[in-house]
C-alpha cells in the first residue's frame, strides 16, 4: 500500500505493508529513531508522537491510518537553527530524565499537553502524563520540567526573553520547593518532640 505522510515538515511517500504500525514506519522507513518501541500495547507511551498536533501512541496507529496526515517526532521539535524546543530545554535544565528511554514520549506528551493547557498546575501535568510510564524516576523532575516549559512558553509569547524567564523560574521553583521541604522537615521534627 502506498502512503504519503508529512513527517517533521518533510513529505515521505513509501510502499508499506497494510499492517505496518506508524512507530515502525517512523523508525524503519523515515529513519527517525527517537520514537521508541516499548510495550506495543499503548501502556507505556515511549512511542508518543504528534499526529496533526495531537499526541498519539504510534504503536497502535497503522501507517495507513496516518496517510495524508502530519506527524511530528522528537527530532522535529528543534528549530531550523537547531535551538531546542522549550520542553526539551526544560528537560535538560530540570534533569527530567534518567535512562532516557521514555524521554521522547514524555516530551511529546508534554508538548501536546501544553498546547491544550498552556498554564497547567502540577496536578494537571501529572494527570496529563498518566499514559506515559517512567520506570526510573519518581516523575518529580519530569513534572517540574513541564511546569518550567509552561512558564517559558507563556513568557516567550509575551515577547520577553525565555532564557531570562527560564532561569528565574528555575530559581524561584527551586527555592519554593526547598522552602516547602525544609518547612515540612522542621514541622515534622517539632511534631516528633
Amino acid at each position: 500500500m502506498k502512503v504519503e505522510l508529512t513527517v517533521n515538515g518533510k513529505d515521505i511517500t513509501a510502499d508499506v505493508e497494510d499492517r505496518m504500525l506508524l512507530v515502525h514506519f517512523l523508525r524503519d522507513v523515515a529513519d527517525l529513531t527517537a520514537t521508541n518501541i516499548g510495550c506495543e500495547t499503548t501502556s507505556c507511551g515511549a512511542c508518543t508522537v504528534l499526529l496533526d498536533g495531537e499526541s498519539v501512541k504510534s504503536c497502535t496507529v497503522l501507517a495507513a491510518q496516518a496517510d495524508g496526515h502530519s506527524i511530528t517526532t522528537l527530532e522535529g521539535l528543534a528549530s531550523d537553527s537547531g535551538e531546542m524546543h522549550p520542553v526539551q530545554k526544560a528537560f535538560h535544565t530540570e534533569h527530567g530524565l534518567q535512562c532516557g528511554y521514555c524521554t521522547p514520549g514524555m516530551v511529546m506528551a508534554i508538548v501536546s499537553l501544553l498546547k491544550e493547557n498552556p498554564s497547567p498546575t502540577e496536578a494537571d501535568v501529572r494527570s496529563g502524563l498518566e499514559g506515559n510510564i517512567c520506570r526510573c524516576t519518581g516523575y518529580h523532575n519530569i513534572v517540574q520540567a513541564a511546569l518550567v516549559a509552561a512558564a517559558s512558553n507563556t513568557v516567550s509569547s509575551n515577547t520577553v526573553s525565555s532564557n531570562t524567564v527560564s532561569s528565574n523560574t528555575v530559581s524561584s521553583n527551586t527555592v519554593s520547593s526547598n522552602t516547602v521541604s525544609s518547612n515540612t522537615v522542621s514541622s515534622n521534627t517539632e511534631a516528633g518532640k
